[in-house]
């Protein structure tokens, strides 16, 4: 059963996140710990006791910025993104934010439209992996 929460567990977040960006996809340390989690609401997806996903919510006034979305390879396309997504849109609702934004990687650009995104602006670098901004109202 999947269970997906606010989390006070940073440290179970940032270990999926060392698995999926740095060491998948080779971002660098440095970059991948930016100093923003302790003003962040961590969300935290379990598939049972097995940590399988995260991310990352910081409230802006009525926007919200999503970050840091990660899911373990053997679990992707099982729908871990899309309930990680929506425990993030509570998490914002929660903070008084009307809109969400998001910096997508380009590869994860149509997940992101099917729920219910709209790309905007020119595609930019981040980690030596491209990007897209992305919004979505609340």
């Amino acid at each position: 059963m999947l269970i997906v929460e606010t989390s006070q567990d940073l440290a179970t977040c940032l270990s999926l996140r060392r698995t999926v960006f740095i060491e998948e996809q080779n971002v660098p340390e440095a970059e991948e710990i930016d100093g923003k989690d302790a003003e962040a609401v961590h969300i935290l997806a379990r598939q049972g006791k097995t940590p399988v996903g995260c991310a990352r919510v910081i409230g802006f006034g009525t926007t919200a910025k999503i970050g840091r979305v990660c899911v373990l390879p053997e679990f992707r396309g099982k729908a871990v993104g899309v309930a990680i997504l929506d425990a993030c849109h509570d998490a914002a609702r929660a903070t008084g934010a009307t809109r969400v934004i998001l910096g997508a990687q380009t590869q994860a650009v149509s997940f992101y439209e099917r729920l219910g995104y709209a790309a905007y602006g020119d595609v930019f670098d981040d980690a030596g992996i491209p990007h897209r901004m992305m919004e979505r109202g609340l």
